[in-house]
């Protein structure tokens, strides 16, 4: 693995487990709020329990975030993952139109902290495409 290949993936995936672990023990009404969220980007989230959903995003961040660190794990595998996982938050980004400028693409303040997650995607996509040549 090269040193790129690994900041690619240990960056990120440090990152993304900690937000999981951060997620596992959040109260009923903070999950109600991520859910009401996730429901903006995702309609079937709907049909999800949302006193246990902040728990299970944990969970799911923490599998994402672990496959990135696992060095056993495929690059493409990896950022097929992180592909999806970040495709899944552009969808909260352009799905509220509170979250981009009047062109629907640039971010306004309110999706700003959405818009940085295309970097994942980026990163995945990266990962998924262009992995280190293996001998």
């Amino acid at each position: 693995m090269s040193i790129s290949e690994i900041a690619l993936r240990a960056i990120p995936g440090a990152l993304i487990v900690n937000s999981g672990v951060g997620k596992l023990q959040l109260p009923a009404e903070v999950s109600h709020g991520l859910h009401q969220a996730a429901t903006s980007g995702i309609k079937a989230i709907e049909k999800l329990p949302a006193d246990s959903f902040a728990r299970n995003l944990g969970i799911a961040e923490i599998g994402v975030g672990g496959a990135l660190l696992a060095p056993f794990i495929p690059s493409r595998l990896a950022g097929a993952a992180l592909t999806t996982f970040g495709a899944g938050l552009m969808t909260m980004y352009f799905n509220n139109d509170e979250n981009t400028e009047a062109d629907g693409i640039r971010p306004s303040q309110a999706g700003l902290s959405l818009a940085k997650d295309s970097w994942l995607v980026a990163i995945g996509l990266g990962l998924m495409f262009f992995p280190s040549k293996r001998k």
